[in-house]
């Protein structure tokens, strides 16, 4: 059975309040007490109940974590790296899957219900109405991957994507290609709007230079393959900046199945660096986010917001960098 509260405090010779004192953070116990409960927790092998201590502090320890694409392989580092980041500063993930999700009401109230102390929406294509809704119900909210704006409602941290788009625009134009194309993601994604923008903005400056646009239904790689193959029944591009390493992924497959070879026929670079894409026999030249940076700041803010409040939401984007593999020809 497990040893109680009772037991540590008759073991140490103090009250049962001092030994709920010595595991409460911030409560009032003198150094000489804290020792001898330390030591006959030690000793009985005692962990402090943590549902019990959060009806003492009125703080859970939980953080809702929420993700809308289980399909995309990214989403196992993201939750790997958030579990463990919480993990580490005391805290505990609720994980809320909110694939196909578009109203964000029952997951505030699932939340409410479990008195989460602050929520993490970790998601590159839910809309910012997603965090904001959490905001409003009171509960401490940063959007991880979010869409930035100059004068944000809540906490964003991720990537500018329009600077991503011009990015991979520039690696297309340094390749000499004369017909670029754009594969995008959902057409609805924010972040599938702001990677064209970046892309085909730049473009723009280059009228010598044929651009195509089109896009999958989803960031999987059975939308990537599919929308590809489609492309290859056409006039194709000679290079494509797919939206994510996913998509790639999956053109990289349908252009292979078409008797086509990457980079001599068709070029590619996507977007994330995901582990897949540093395969041997995938290899595919993409723009690295930084994710470990991402999520170790949305920690960071959440944090900050449960211990205040009222503190003013602030945006921090990461830099990009592009990672050269072999799914593109060599700068002319």
């Amino acid at each position: 059975m497990a040893v109680t509260l009772k037991e540590v405090a008759e073991r140490a010779g103090v009250s049962r309040s001092a030994v709920s004192r010595t595991f409460t953070p911030g409560a009032s116990v003198s150094a000489r007490t804290r020792a001898k409960v330390e030591k006959a927790a030690a000793e009985l092998g005692y962990a402090p109940n943590a549902l019990a201590s959060s009806l003492t502090t009125g703080r859970t320890k939980l953080i809702g974590l929420v993700v809308n694409n289980f399909r995309n392989p990214l989403m196992l580092e993201v939750f790997d790296l958030f579990t463990r980041g919480l993990q580490d500063r005391g805290l505990r993930p609720l994980l809320v899957n909110l694939s196909g999700a578009t109203d964000p009401a029952a997951t505030v109230r699932m939340l409410r219900q479990y008195s989460v102390d602050g929520v993490i929406v970790a998601s590159s294509t839910l809309p910012s109405s997603f965090a904001e809704a959490f905001k409003a119900a009171g509960l401490p909210v940063v959007h991880a991957f979010g869409r930035a704006s100059t004068a944000p409602d809540v906490s964003v941290v991720g990537i500018d994507n329009v600077a991503c788009g011009r990015m991979a625009a520039e690696v297309l134009i340094s390749r000499g290609y004369a017909r670029v194309g754009f594969l995008g993601g959902p057409r609805g994604a924010t972040s599938t709007q702001d990677r064209a923008a970046g892309f085909l903005g730049r473009l723009a400056e280059r009228p010598e230079i044929a651009v195509s646009v089109s896009y999958a239904e989803d960031y999987t790689f059975d939308a990537g393959r599919a929308r590809m193959q489609r492309l290859l029944e056409g006039d194709r591009a000679e290079a494509y900046f797919c939206g994510d390493d996913l998509l790639a992924v999956g053109a990289l497959s349908a252009i292979r199945a078409a008797g086509l070879s990457v980079p001599w026929d068709v070029g590619l670079i996507g977007l994330n660096d995901m582990e897949m894409a540093r395969w041997q026999v995938i290899g595919l030249t993409t723009i690295r986010q930084p994710v470990a940076a991402i999520i170790d700041a949305a920690i960071e803010i959440v944090v900050a917001t449960i211990e205040a409040p009222d503190m003013a939401p602030e945006v921090r984007l990461f830099p990009c960098e592009v990672v050269e593999r072999g799914t593109l020809r060599p700068v002319a």
